[in-house]
């Protein structure tokens, strides 16, 4: 067992801007990075030269080299890369969502399940200083019984590169909700303790991607047009949970309203509202003690890193040897909510969740 994150030979796999952005933080954490994977060639180049290191067209030849990777790969190749690193006994950190399909994501669960390895997804908004505030008070009860959370991510113009594979079914697996939905789905379902979720009723559309004259100020990636986009550009739904407990989740790549990242987790002795744009967290309740009062308390904290504080949460769990970790299941979770609001706005009608 070793206890220094040095000795855990890390590797990339996807070395576009994600992978590279994940390789600042690995130097930050002082982890050895030692090699990186990608298909195309420009990529490979770029980062053995800022990094200086090994790099591979096959995957197989870097997981030889390394006893973690972080795969930052188009949703669709996500199996091919986790299952084959769980096969080996590979810790993996595995960007969001798990796959491109509930399939695809059923195996590599099943994978990580029988492997004798650390798994995580990267659902890195967890580790917001503002969320674990939150977290920590519902487990305090604070906030009394909790019933219901809102959950918005919302951009007014944010779609990541008109003609990218994030803007393709076959590669993405699906537009704005795959890639701003599984966040605040699992952030939902992680204040509540991941209650099992019985039935969704949702509905996607495609309004703003697929015009030839779309408006906007900057985007994520080149805009090459319309031609190709087949997927949501925003999303509504209303889940249920077996216990009670509901959420209104509303996101969107591209709506003519403001941004909007806010959530509010509602109990019967408080409310929690925290926004990942402004950075606001606040508390409000209501009394009866001396008079009649709303009381509302702003809480000062700071904006952190949450993708190095989650990569510090996974090294962390390897030298711990801790197996404790539902990271993999609960991303699955996320992937049948995903999964049953797409059908729900096929059909039109709710759709049952079957855990």
């Amino acid at each position: 067992m070793t206890t220094n994150r040095r000795d855990i030979r890390t590797g990339i796999v996807g070395l576009g801007n994600i992978g590279q952005y994940h390789a600042e933080r690995l130097l930050d954490r002082e982890v050895r990075l030692v090699g990186g994977m990608d298909v195309v060639g420009e990529a490979r180049r770029r980062f053995a030269r800022r990094y200086d290191v090994d790099v591979f067209e096959d995957h197989q030849r870097l997981y030889d080299t390394v006893d973690a990777v972080i795969i930052t790969t188009p949703n669709k190749y996500h199996e091919q890369y986790a299952v084959d690193a769980f096969e080996r006994d590979l810790h993996v950190l595995l960007e969001k969502p798990l796959a491109h399909s509930l399939e695809s994501a059923t195996r590599i669960a099943d994978a990580a399940a029988v492997a004798e390895s650390h798994g995580m997804v990267g659902f890195n908004n967890r580790f917001s200083n503002a969320v674990r505030i939150v977290k920590k008070r519902l487990e305090r009860a604070d906030l009394g019984e909790v019933s219901h959370v809102e959950a918005n991510y919302v951009r007014r113009r944010g779609i990541p590169g008109r003609g990218s594979w994030f803007t393709r079914r076959q590669i993405a697996g699906g537009g704005a909700l795959i890639d701003l939905g599984v966040h605040a789905i699992d952030l939902a379902l992680y204040l509540l303790e991941y209650p099992p979720v019985t039935e969704v009723s949702g509905a996607t559309r495609g309004t703003f991607g697929s015009r030839e004259e779309y408006a906007y100020l900057e985007m994520w990636a080149e805009d090459v047009g319309p031609s190709g986009f087949d997927v949501d550009d925003s999303a509504s739904a209303f889940i249920r949970c077996a216990d009670g407990r509901t959420i209104s989740l509303e996101v969107a790549w591209a709506t003519n309203r403001p941004a909007n990242h806010e959530f509010v987790v509602r109990g019967t002795e408080s409310a929690a509202r925290f926004d990942f744009l402004e950075g606001d967290l606040s508390f409000h309740s209501a009394s009866t003690v001396g008079a009649d009062h709303l009381e509302d308390a702003a809480i000062e904290t700071t904006q952190n890193d949450t993708h190095a504080d989650e990569q510090r949460a996974f090294f962390d769990r390897i030298l711990a040897e801790d197996s404790d970790d539902d990271s993999v299941s609960e991303a699955l979770t996320v992937q049948r909510v995903v999964d049953a609001i797409y059908r729900s706005s096929d059909e039109g009608r709710s759709i049952v969740v079957d855990e």
